[in-house]
């Protein structure tokens, strides 16, 4: 029997606003718990919660960038569970009437792009954190991320296998990077993702029983678990068994799924709209305002490079992977405009340089303008192009332009032909007997000699 694999995930982004959604709480990783609550996020009597503008901008950004509907009319309700980390009994969360609808994504999945369908994206707030003590056995609960703004991107079932999952992620991440409204960083917990996966007989309209994933820290864990959870479905019905709707924890060290909990249906949560928030209108002008200022979009910036900066598809796709390498290769092109040898120096040097040191591109020293001039002197033939590659290295270490290491460590070439015939006559006579097996044929010896010459030179320089 033959399987077809179906899967849909659920996003959840924190937005990087000042203060959280509903309090003026800051909005802040690593704080010592416990000390960036109010009334308001810890559910007191009496508080009541405002809307925060800036979340909505967010969402409405969010929401375009995957095209989807824009809801004129919002609200928020309240989702019903018990649990230590959720001081209100409740989560304000967005059931019926969320702020984003109907939307896609197109990911370039087994080299063919393919439209992955976004059921929703919706508001709520993100629930506390628990810390759990081995050495004690207990539990302790941190409430400073209780009120992060959240943006739930929900997926239409439209992934066919863990590698499509896996592209999407890696997309919807890049999209929401270029927006700017979030870190992404997944260690910190700003970007988290729950799957849900199923498996059916090839041709079958239902949809089999569906299990639920979650406690998945990284795009290559969620691949790992459902490639793990697909297998352990098949092996389930091919044995006449039948698969049990339940929500499961991924343990990354065994690489095994454990059950948590049965899976909750929407029933379960007693969705009702919070009494304390009225529905909002959202303006189409407010719509409009924040179309006109969208950021540029990954497929617009390739687009833009390949056209403008005459960059080949691959060069292009490679730059616009990772925001900030991008930002970094247009800010040389502003100081040097010579795109196409600054994409080369970035792609075959600075990027193995920075990998090798374990450094990212905006905590290194390097600047923009420092290294288009490096590679003006590269051009001008002040420096070969293998001391400009060391020259590299020495402005990571030290921030220094290439003019001042240049200068510093004497590594100009020498231009003058009497003063460089003096320096080999000099290695001649030094080596006659290598001179000598150059001359009978072997090449290998050439190589001593260049040595010799370069260490002469650095010697001069008083290095």
């Amino acid at each position: 029997m033959k399987f077809e694999t179906v899967i849909g995930l659920e996003a959840h982004l924190q937005l990087k606003t000042a203060t959280k959604i509903f309090c003026g709480c800051a909005n802040r990783f690593g704080s010592q718990p416990n000390t960036n609550t109010c009334p308001v996020c810890l559910g007191l009597p009496g508080s009541l919660p405002v809307f925060n503008e800036q979340a909505l901008e967010y969402a409405i950004r969010v929401g375009l960038a995957l095209n989807c509907q824009i809801n004129p009319v919002i609200k928020f309700d309240r989702k019903n569970y018990f649990y230590p980390d959720l001081p209100k009994g409740y989560q304000i969360s967005q059931y019926d009437k969320p702020i984003c609808s109907k939307g896609y994504l197109m990911v370039k999945a087994g080299g063919v792009e393919k439209k992955i369908g976004i059921t929703r994206a919706h508001l709520e707030e993100d629930a506390g954190k628990l810390i759990h003590d081995k050495a004690t056995n207990s539990s302790l609960a941190d409430y400073n991320r209780t009120g992060t703004p959240l943006v739930e991107i929900v997926s239409e079932p439209d992934m066919r296998s863990p590698q499509e999952a896996y592209d999407y992620l890696t997309a919807l991440k890049l999209t929401l990077e270029y927006l700017g409204v979030s870190d992404c960083d997944m260690e910190k917990g700003s970007l988290r993702c729950d799957a849900n996966v199923s498996i059916r007989e090839f041709g079958a309209a239902q949809f089999g029983t569906k299990t639920e994933l979650k406690n998945m820290n990284s795009f290559k864990a969620v691949k790992s678990a459902l490639e793990y959870e697909v297998n352990r479905h098949a092996q389930v019905i091919l044995s006449g068994g039948k698969i049990v709707q339940e929500t499961l924890l991924w343990n990354e060290e065994k690489g095994m799924t454990a059950s948590m909990r049965g899976k909750e249906q929407a029933h379960d949560y007693r969705y009702f709209p919070d009494p304390d928030l009225v529905p909002f209108t959202v303006d189409a002008k407010i719509v409009a305002d924040v179309k006109a200022r969208m950021p540029e979009l990954p497929k617009e910036k390739f687009q833009r490079f390949v056209d403008s900066h005459k960059l080949s598809d691959y060069d292009a796709s490679v730059l616009v992977q990772d925001k900030k390498i991008a930002d970094f290769f247009e800010a040389c092109v502003r100081a040097s405009n010579d795109p196409k040898k600054i994409c080369n120096w970035i792609m075959s040097v600075l990027l193995k340089e920075i990998n090798e040191r374990k450094l990212s591109i905006e905590r290194m020293t390097l600047t923009p303008e420092n290294l288009a001039g490096l590679i003006k002197k590269v051009e001008e033939g002040v420096v070969s192009n293998l001391a400009g590659k060391d020259i590299l290295g020495f402005m990571l270490d030290t921030g220094k332009s290439a003019d001042a290491l240049i200068a510093e460590k004497g590594l100009a070439q020498v231009s003058d032909d009497s003063a460089l015939e003096g320096m080999l006559d000099e290695i001649f006579l030094a080596h006659a007997d290598v001179v000598e097996q150059v001359k009978q044929g072997k090449q290998s010896a050439v190589g001593f000699l260049v040595g010799q010459a370069a260490a002469k030179r650095m010697l001069k320089a008083g290095h």
